[in-house]
């Protein structure tokens, strides 16, 4: 093994009360729909590609209102978050300091660009990283952006901590193996390891 790769919301952290908040401001300011947004609705969908929530959320809409719309949620989203951060999860700068020690870290999410940078800023843990790639930046699936950041980065053998069966599915596509993070979002049927803490990780990496 030479990096560990990691998803964000539901694995490092959990701002789908935040977001929630954001989605319902701008769709009720810029739309009639009656459309509400829970948290529960965004753990559900968070991991997928954006297009593919707000298609989920938004379904009487056209594709391009749907992303007009989108980009306006993101731009909310972006604010809220800066007044309130999303929760991180117990554990988890001692996890990634021990970590770093013996692993260069990335994240890949299938995010949109700039959420990533927010979430360094807002919890000071950017310096555990080594470097991050998002849809937002290259429009492909998961899987697909994992082989990009793994091309750029020269590393051959990673592991990908996630929690949903979409991230076990990217983890399938780019050849790696999976951690399932089973206290998050999703579940997952035949994961290669897993963890029900953050903790976990570093009696697995030892």
């Amino acid at each position: 093994m030479d990096a560990i790769i990691f998803d964000v919301d539901g694995t490092l952290w959990d701002s789908t009360d935040v977001v929630a908040v954001a989605y319902n401001r701008t769709i009720e300011e810029h739309t009639d729909l009656p459309v509400r947004v829970t948290a529960d609705d965004l753990k559900q969908l968070f991991g997928k590609p954006m297009d593919v929530i707000f298609a989920t959320l938004l379904p009487t809409l056209t594709y391009e209102e749907q992303c007009a719309l989108g980009e306006k949620c993101f731009s909310e989203e972006h604010k809220e978050l800066e007044k309130t951060p999303g929760t991180v999860y117990e554990g988890l700068e001692e996890t990634l300091k021990v970590l770093s020690e013996k692993y260069p870290l990335y994240i890949v999410s299938n995010c949109q660009k700039g959420y990533i940078e927010l979430f360094f800023r807002k919890t000071g843990l950017g310096r555990y990283f080594k470097g991050h790639l998002c849809f937002g930046e290259t429009g492909t699936s998961k899987g697909q952006t994992m082989l990009q950041l793994m091309r750029r980065n020269n590393l051959k053998a990673p592991v990908y901590v996630g929690d949903t069966q979409g991230d076990a599915d990217a983890s399938k596509e780019a050849g790696v193996p999976f951690v399932f993070a089973e206290y998050g979002f999703g579940n997952v049927a035949h994961p290669d390891y897993k963890i029900s803490c953050l903790r976990d990780l570093t009696d697995l990496f030892d």
